[in-house]
């Protein structure tokens, strides 16, 4: 929460690098974390009921977390055992962005939900690359799904192997 409260006092304002002003939209996941890091980060109520009013705020399922299935509240190590007593991942290593998860999300369900956000997004931005209104986004989310996200927004396939650290609380800006 620290982390993120600090952010919001340096990051977050006119002129600085998440202005309101120039804000067309902004994008939070359903799930509660998402909601309150919103919440902290627009400090000001201000900012947030101006927000609000002019219809820029949308929580959406298109970035609710992936969907763990059987792997919710697993570590890495806790669910490769699980795989293996389920006979699975005989030939590879299991990863989340190849396999997915049992009983939850695969990969392709993630990336079409995040295809139909980015479609979204770049039509709300396309009549603006040129010196129109501003026309910059935010999106409240989590770690996996913003990694996802990344990738598809660069045009990647899930599996690709980009490594890139996202702290909690962190912003990360996308052109």
């Amino acid at each position: 929460m620290k982390q993120v409260l600090n952010a919001g006092k340096v990051l977050v304002g006119t002129h600085k690098l998440i202005d309101p002003p120039r804000l067309a939209r902004i994008y939070i996941s359903p799930r509660k974390r998402a909601q309150v890091t919103f919440e902290l980060l627009f400090d000001s109520a201000e900012h947030k009921q101006a927000l609000r009013e002019a219809g820029k705020v949308l929580i959406t399922d298109r970035l609710a977390e992936w969907g763990y299935g059987l792997y919710e509240g697993l570590l890495p190590g806790e669910i490769r055992a699980l795989r293996k007593k389920h006979g699975l991942d005989l030939q590879k290593p299991w990863s989340i962005w190849r396999d997915g998860c049992e009983e939850g999300e695969a990969p392709e369900q993630v990336a079409q939900r995040l295809d139909s956000l980015i479609a979204e997004i770049r039509t709300l931005q396309s009549p603006n690359m040129h010196g129109g209104q501003p026309a910059d986004v935010l999106l409240v989310a989590h770690g996996h799904l913003l990694r996802a996200f990344v990738k598809r927004w660069l045009n990647l396939s899930m599996e690709f192997p980009l490594a890139m650290m996202l702290e909690p609380g962190g912003i990360g800006v996308l052109r």
